[in-house]
């Protein structure tokens, strides 16, 4: 379409049997959009496979633009996550490391990166080039990655990203991704395997017949005289306040396909959420801050790993009362997880959007797994290893914007470190932290944020080989039941890459062990500075008879061995007694 208001341009490639497996089986459309008075580009796709049409895998899909690597050297992805990037000819010359997303920087070209390191306010006049390269360590979760890109110096100028909603995207609002990184590259994510692995592959079998729009998504450009005090945290707010005004207009009017649904095509959901848990309170508990959303109809959890549908959330205030608005028509399963409780929720009916339907579903009960009283728990159940101990990284593979961020005597500086788990190579600390013997952690002594660390990773030998570790957690039972109840120990798991976690009790050689979660996960959130990938959350049975008086030993072994990558992040350990009888 043209008139004087707007330009939407599409560029469609329908897919045709004669291509054979030359190319993927869909017939894409994708848009793009410019507004009178906007200054920025607005892009969608549609993407659509027909019954009958060949099976494929989906495992990527996203918008890529690479600005002047002459022109924008600085990026900002948050308020502190900014500073000026090395150049690509600098990984070029750079010693590659594990990986080759990550690169020690050796030479770096631009003039901007050498000197010393002065820690003032002002973010980008302040970092030194970072000795470690990796596009990973600006990965971001989708909740929180609205908007993010490039400043070009000469003259002073913006290119933004700007995603102003989640709708479209796959995988649920924590879902991980890359952001900006070194190219210049800026990227508009809508699918992908990072942080999750082949559980989220979009599998199409049997001539499925589907349809998506992705987006639109905003590319944003702006601009400052150079004489201003301040030019790069200028732009920055601007970029924001327009990433502000473009998620209050969503959802956008002006896209002209019938595809895309507009506001007067959606719908609305409403209730309140509540937490039934009588080992805590005889009363309700408010689901504050609980995450609730609609998302095609599955098992509890199921959105976690869902992309083929459109997902919508909303964060509960502190009562526990939600909104999640602008709907798509259709049928749809309504989800929860609560911080501080273990599991998901699902409302057991389905929930069918009309247009302009109101839909008040109530109050709903989340009655998270328990079988007994807390005896011991290990961390916080927040779906993430972020409150347990993330170790100092090696001097030489430092990103100094990170080491900036946690600088004791900076202004400002966070009660607790900030990214710190985003340092390069911090799997490899655990062997020179505990080089005579895998962790010990004793409940009532032990703290978790100093001595549960944050990853369960394999042992490096002296001949670059790899073996596998066993955590043990000693604790002490006044006594043990005698009516032979089964005791239960709570296994939440914030990450998993090729794992296998035996369970053992007092005995660390019993074969076979307690309970196996057999091979699972491959989200590689260890390698990619990530401090959660999928949420696994297991329940084992713990026989009275296994226990003594006294002290006991559960033995915690991640059973894969060969690679540095290979392991597990707890999220959340409870060891619950047999169920009350009253």
């Amino acid at each position: 379409m043209e008139d004087p208001d707007q330009v939407e341009v599409s560029f469609v490639r329908n897919w045709d049997p004669s291509f054979g497996n030359k190319s993927v089986p869909l017939n894409i459309d994708i848009r793009f959009v410019m507004l009178h008075g906007i200054p920025g580009l607005y892009s969608y796709a549609i993407y659509e496979h027909l019954e009958g049409w060949p099976d494929f895998d989906l495992a990527q899909t996203r918008i890529v633009f690479k600005p002047s690597k002459d022109m924008f050297h600085y990026m900002a992805i948050s308020d502190e996550r900014q500073r000026i990037m090395p150049m690509p000819e600098d990984r070029d010359t750079g010693q590659p490391l594990a990986y080759k997303e990550a690169v020690l920087l050796t030479n770096p070209i631009n003039p901007d990166l050498k000197g010393e390191v002065h820690y003032e306010e002002s973010v980008h006049a302040c970092i030194e080039h970072a000795q470690v390269d990796d596009k990973y360590q600006y990965s971001c979760e989708n909740k929180d990655c609205n908007v993010h890109g490039w400043i070009s110096n000469d003259p002073f100028t913006g290119f933004w990203t700007i995603t102003p909603s989640n709708e479209f995207q796959s995988n649920g609002p924590c879902k991980q991704d890359l952001t900006s990184h070194v190219g210049p590259t800026t990227l508009a994510t809508f699918h992908s395997l990072h942080y999750s692995g082949e559980d989220v592959v979009l599998k199409f079998r049997d001539g499925e017949r589907w349809k998506k729009v992705l987006g639109p998504v905003f590319f944003y450009f702006n601009a400052v005289d150079d004489d201003l005090e301040d030019p790069y945290s200028t732009l920055w707010e601007d970029a924001k306040n327009q990433m502000m005004n473009e998620v209050q207009s969503w959802p956008y009017q002006f896209p002209n396909s019938e595809d895309y649904p507009h506001l007067e095509q959606r719908g609305t959901v409403t209730g309140r959420l509540i937490v039934q848990d009588r080992y805590i309170s005889e009363d309700y508990i408010s689901a504050d801050s609980a995450y609730v959303g609609m998302a095609l109809p599955g098992d509890p959890g199921s959105w976690q790993r869902e992309g083929k549908g459109y997902q919508f959330w909303t964060k509960a205030d502190s009562s526990g009362i939600f909104s999640i608005n602008n709907v798509h028509e259709g049928d749809y399963s309504l989800y929860a997880y609560v911080p501080s409780f273990i599991g998901d929720y699902k409302y057991d009916v389905i929930i069918t959007i009309t247009p302009g339907c109101v839909i008040d579903v109530g109050d709903l009960v989340y009655e998270p797994p328990r079988n007994g009283p807390t005896f011991w728990e290990i961390g916080i159940a927040d779906r993430s290893s972020a409150e347990f101990f993330i170790p100092e990284p090696d001097p030489n593979y430092i990103n100094k914007l990170y080491e900036y961020l946690n600088q004791p005597n900076r202004a400002g500086m966070p009660s607790k470190p900030v990214h710190k788990f985003r340092q390069y190579g911090l799997w490899e600390r655990y062997t020179e932290l505990y080089p005579d013997g895998d962790l010990l952690y004793v409940i009532d002594i032990s703290d978790y944020s100093n001595d549960w660390f944050y990853a369960h990773v394999t042992r490096k030998n002296d001949d670059n080989t790899y073996q596998a570790t066993t955590w043990q957690v000693l604790f002490e039972l006044d006594n043990v039941d005698s009516n032979g109840g089964n005791y239960t120990l709570r296994l939440a798991l914030a990450s998993a890459t090729v794992s296998d976690l035996h369970v053992r009790v007092n005995d660390p050689e019993t074969d076979p062990a307690l309970f196996t979660t057999g091979l699972i996960g491959k989200d590689n959130a260890i390698a990619r500075h990530g401090i959660h990938g999928l949420y696994w959350l297991f329940n084992v049975n713990v026989p009275s008879n296994l226990l003594v008086e006294g002290f006991n030993t559960i033995y915690l072994t991640q059973s894969r061995d060969s690679s540095p990558f290979q392991g597990i992040m707890y999220d959340y350990i409870r060891l619950e007694g047999p169920p009350d009888q009253n």
